[in-house]
């Protein structure tokens, strides 16, 4: 299972005590090593940079800024990628045919209201059970999908005999939901609706990518563009 140790990385600022003038050192602290007045370098990336650079289309980088407020992002870790998950994803034992991972962790800059999502795989050897709506805005993508204000999932069948797949037909769910503890989304009928189909979004992203990357027939039914309409 991939799994993220840390969100962020520190950073220390030295400044060399060896100046003639007291003056010329306590400007020399206070400017920060690059003259940048002691503030840190901006490394945040646009989301499509994200988990790897396949995972993230156009249309999910849009619903990453409508669910977490922020259109630029932490750098993913080099672990956490599409492609990253799918080697995991192989070497799960063919016999239980059971397995669950994260896939990647996304975080905006410190100052966004939103803290993280997490994007996660789950696989099985049997198609999905039904689900009636409940929760979930059931959608027409992969074997079965849904969608709720603060969490999505897609699940897709593969079979190719591939060898991160295996020779039998496996089923893979890709979910996508805010890490910590969840807090009840808030807004009236019209934003609550944005907030589905931005998680459908994101989720159908991903699903389509991991299928790519596992070499899935038809690509495990997944269309170019995710089906928001209701089931």
């Amino acid at each position: 299972m991939v799994t993220v140790t840390s969100r962020r990385g520190t950073r220390g600022l030295l400044c060399a005590a060896v100046a003639g003038s007291l003056a010329l050192t306590v400007a020399g602290c206070s400017r920060g090593d690059d003259g940048s007045g002691g503030k840190e370098p901006d490394t945040s990336v646009a989301a499509e940079r994200l988990c790897g650079g396949k995972a993230v289309s156009t249309e999910a980088g849009e619903s990453l800024q409508v669910i977490m407020g922020s259109a630029r992002f932490e750098p993913s870790d080099e672990k956490t990628t599409v492609a990253a998950a799918a080697r995991e994803l192989g070497r799960t034992d063919n016999s239980s045919v059971r397995g669950i991972g994260d896939i990647c962790w996304i975080y905006p800059p410190t100052d966004a209201p939103f803290k993280e999502l997490r994007v996660s795989w789950h696989l099985t050897g049997s198609a999905p059970e039904d689900i009636s709506a409940g929760r979930f805005t059931l959608l027409p993508m992969g074997e079965q999908a849904g969608t709720a204000p603060d969490v999505a999932f897609v699940t897709f069948a593969c079979h190719d005999g591939h060898e991160l797949t295996g020779p039998m037909r496996r089923h893979i769910t890709i979910t996508v939901e805010p890490g910590g503890k969840p807090v009840e989304p808030e807004g009236d009928a019209e934003e609550l609706q944005a907030l589905k189909d931005a998680y459908a979004t994101v989720a159908h992203s991903f699903s389509l990518a991991m299928a790519k990357e596992l070499g899935c027939e038809d690509n495990g039914g997944l269309k170019a563009k995710p089906s928001l309409d209701p089931a």
